[in-house]
């Protein structure tokens, strides 16, 4: 019976992938990849050699249909992204649901995401939580932060490096400048850092650091 796996791969550290995962790689008769070189290289680095085929944002609807036919036709196809769990801020909810909608048996991996170690780590109420993904880029990017700017639970956001100082800045107009903030950065890499200080600090540090490599950004609810 076919069944697609979702395996989550490492977001920095290679050491972080399980041993379920290596061997869902190993087993796979096709590896759908959000960027072929990223997956070859993990790959490599895992001695595994499987068929692996592009399924990107740019191209997941309109491969949308051969992609489920694929999954058809295998005992097992897997789903990765570049780094994390697939379909959290990456492409594969269409494939999901797509597949269900085939009767195909559906499989997620519990393994490596950045959100979970980014709110315990920040110190911030990890009880209850609100995850936004990425901020829409122009239409609709200052309602949403009016919106949240009440929420009560910790949120949290993903952002480019280059687009930090600019979220941060668009934020005093909702958020106060004493709202804690905290911008975790390349976490599990070798500079992973935690920076944690008030709304107007962060804009202050980020004017004069230019921020680099991935991050997650945590605003503390209202209280």
């Amino acid at each position: 019976m076919a069944k697609l796996a979702l395996v989550p791969t490492p977001i920095g550290n290679l050491e972080d992938i399980t041993l379920r995962a290596i061997r869902y790689l190993k087993e796979a008769d096709i590896i759908f990849a959000e960027d072929t070189r990223v997956t070859q290289k993990l790959l490599k680095h895992l001695g595994i050699q499987q068929k692996v085929i592009s399924f990107h944002a740019h191209n997941e609807h309109r491969f949308l249909e051969k992609s489920v036919q694929i999954v058809e036709e295998s005992e097992l196809a897997v789903l990765v992204s570049d780094a994390g769990t697939p379909a959290i801020s990456d492409p594969g909810f269409l494939l999901v649901r797509a597949c269900l909608q085939k009767n195909i048996s559906i499989e997620c991996l519990p393994g490596p995401s950045a959100l979970i170690p980014a709110i315990v780590g920040s110190g911030f109420p990890c009880d209850k939580f609100i995850f936004e993904g990425f901020l829409p880029h122009k239409k609709g990017r200052q309602t949403r932060l009016k919106e949240l700017s009440t929420e009560e639970r910790t949120i949290i956001f993903y952002e480019s490096p280059h687009r930090l100082l600019k979220t941060l800045e668009q934020m005093l107009p909702f958020f106060s400048e004493s709202r804690q903030i905290c911008v975790v950065r390349e976490l599990s890499k070798m500079f992973e850092t935690y920076h944690r200080g008030t709304l107007s600090e962060q804009i202050a540090y980020f004017k004069e650091t230019a921020p680099r490599g991935e991050i997650v950004l945590l605003v503390h609810g209202v209280e």
